[in-house]
């Protein structure tokens, strides 16, 4: 197991300086124009490419893991009865026992039966209130994936344009692989993919395996606990079909797309079932072994992150941070629609 100082275990550890016009509110004009940032773990060295030099980078024999979890437009606006304004932002399009649960923006307290009015086909009501979380159900039988077809604005962060989408979101928020609706965030490592790219990897002999992983809450919430090992993930659910498993499990070499496919590679079993819808809440960071993957393609996180955390789980904090550093010097994008990394695990890709 990777031995780790005290200083690894503290949320401030994981901070640094991001300017603002670093933050990438569109992605790049071509999907695999985007910059990347190489480096190898054996030689210790950095080279700056474009993404699609990501084929040079990958020999044949490798299996490529991507998320194949597909967003949903779960963003919705009404107000309530009293007339507030309110936001909604849906976590799952399966309903539980006490509804769908959403998050909600509004002013005022929030109470059981409160009603909101979305426009005169769709009304929803609280059912239940949980932890930070409410539960509504809409009037007439009508469905979330319903209302969401019809009224649903793509999620984008906070970060990127305060939130608020337009119709370029409704493709660039979604990569070209995308197949199994389910997520409240894009699998943003996979953003910078196009169809052609991926066609030029089978062709050099490169392997594609795809699992599906569900992007929720999680993703939203910040670190908040000084030690980290206090800071509790949010349950996640995944599956992998026949076909990838068996590509998976019999890979010389294994890449992961995005900190989500890395999840799902890190929580799998050697007992796992084809098919099978699985729950993970692992929380990588230093002192965690990552023993599934020779190499991570990942884009530039926010500070403080769960996923800075799992960065520096397989190549330690302070080079993180010191690869985020050289970042920021030569002008790389950051967060969903920014710019990508590609780790090379030592002695092992």
């Amino acid at each position: 197991m990777m031995t780790h100082p005290d200083e690894d275990l503290k949320l401030e550890a994981y901070d640094y300086e991001l300017p603002e016009e670093l933050i990438a509110s569109r992605p790049a004009s071509e999907r695999q124009n985007s910059k990347l940032l190489f480096f190898d773990e054996e030689l210790s060295e950095v080279q700056h490419k474009n993404f699609y030099e990501i084929e040079d980078l990958l020999p044949a024999g490798t299996t490529l893991v991507l998320n194949q979890s597909k967003v949903f437009p779960c963003r919705i606006f009404g107000k309530k009865s009293t007339g507030a304004k309110a936001e909604f932002f849906v976590l799952s399009l399966l309903k539980e026992e006490q509804g769908y649960p959403v998050l909600i923006k509004t002013g005022g307290k929030k109470r059981i039966g409160d009603k909101f009015i979305f426009n005169e086909e769709f009304v929803a009501r609280i059912n239940a209130i949980g932890e930070g979380t409410f539960y509504i159900e809409f009037d007439n039988k009508t469905t979330a994936e319903d209302v969401l077809k019809k009224i649903g604005s793509v999620p984008l962060p906070p970060y990127i344009r305060n939130g608020v989408s337009d119709e370029s979101d409704l493709e660039d928020y979604q990569t070209v692989f995308a197949k199994e609706l389910g997520s409240v965030a894009a699998p943003t490592a996979g953003l910078h993919f196009t169809a052609e790219l991926l066609e030029k990897l089978k062709n050099k002999g490169v392997d594609i395996a795809f699992v599906t992983l569900h992007v929720g809450l999680g993703t939203f919430l910040p670190v908040k606990s000084e030690l980290i090992t206090e800071h509790s993930m949010h349950s996640e659910k995944y599956h992998v079909d026949e076909q990838d498993l068996q590509k998976i499990k019999n890979a010389k070499k294994l890449v992961a797309v995005g900190t989500t496919s890395l999840r799902v590679l890190e929580s799998m079993g050697e007992d796992i079932i084809a098919g099978k819808e699985y729950s993970t809440d692992i929380f990588l960071y230093p002192g965690k072994e990552v023993k599934s993957i020779d190499g991570l393609i990942t884009n530039f996180h926010l500070p403080k992150s769960s996923l800075i955390m799992l960065v520096s789980s397989l190549i330690g904090r302070k080079k993180t941070i010191e690869l985020y550093k050289k970042a920021v010097e030569k002008k790389y994008r950051f967060f969903s629609y920014g710019d990508s990394m590609f780790i090379k695990r030592k002695g092992r890709s």
